[in-house]
């Protein structure tokens, strides 16, 4: 790294740019993933140097970047080319809640704001914490959570904790804590067997279709099918390993269960 605390960042995704605007340390940031929206300024700030699987290794170049944040095994190609043109990369894997707060506090300590950092935790946590005394009660709706459709992919962890936290059971709560979402690839069978009372989808990239779901074999005696109980959340609100999911994702959870015909 050039320059410690590092002057110039390059953001390949979306979670590390808002936890940076927070932070009120967006001055430092050159570049950003294509699928920033947060806050809403960025996407007229900031020079967009990359989607989610490929970047533009060239311009990422020209921005002389002192560090590069990425995210996941999904980025390792992006990575390694970095490194081998000498840059320093920092690729986080967070893939629960605590793992979103270790790496709000590892991004603090990097900045060298880490009373900042430390306030935002404290923030979240509370908010969570809130949330989860006010509807975290015995009668549970039972959840299936739609991550992809063609193969059906259900909730990663920190989805799986944020449902459980806003009052609702996360019938595939077991498979969460898979890592890749290849190992969270489950069958019509086991969907039809839980027998949710809610279907949330959010398919990353595209609007959830909600006929196509109506319209699945044997689906029809699902209870959440029967009565109509099939909602859709943005991915950038809550598929993004970061703030966004703690708080605007969590929202709509709640937002959810609220209207939920039970």
């Amino acid at each position: 790294m050039k320059n410690f605390p590092p002057e110039r960042i390059v953001c390949l995704t979306e979670e590390t740019v808002e936890t940076i605007y927070l932070l009120g340390e967006e001055k430092r940031i050159v570049g950003v993933t294509g699928y920033a929206t947060r806050p809403k300024q960025v996407r007229s700030e900031k020079p967009r140097i990359s989607s989610f699987i490929s970047a533009n290794i060239d311009k990422i170049i020209s921005l002389e970047p002192d560090l590069v944040l990425a995210f996941s095994d999904i980025q390792a190609d992006i990575v390694s080319e970095l490194i081998k043109k000498n840059f320093t990369v920092l690729c986080f894997n967070q893939r629960d809640i605590n793992g979103i707060f270790n790496m709000i506090n590892m991004i603090g300590s990097i900045l060298n704001v880490k009373l900042k950092s430390d306030k935002l935790i404290k923030d979240l946590k509370v908010n969570l914490e809130s949330v989860n005394q006010i509807y975290n009660n015995n009668n549970k709706l039972k959840v299936y959570f739609e991550e992809w459709n063609d193969p059906y992919i259900t909730a990663i962890k920190w989805v799986s904790e944020l449902i459980e936290i806003a009052g609702g059971k996360d019938i595939f709560k077991n498979i969460s804590s898979n890592k890749t979402a290849k190992n969270r690839i489950i069958s019509d069978k086991q969907i039809i067997k839980a027998n949710p009372d809610l279907i949330i989808g959010s398919w990353c990239g595209k609007k959830v279709n909600f006929k196509e779901i109506i319209s699945r074999p044997n689906w029809s005696n699902i209870t959440a099918v029967k009565n109509n109980n099939i909602y859709e959340i943005k991915s950038s609100k809550i598929l993004q390993p970061g703030p966004a999911a703690l708080t605007d994702g969590l929202e709509e959870l709640i937002k959810i269960f609220k209207k939920a015909k039970v």
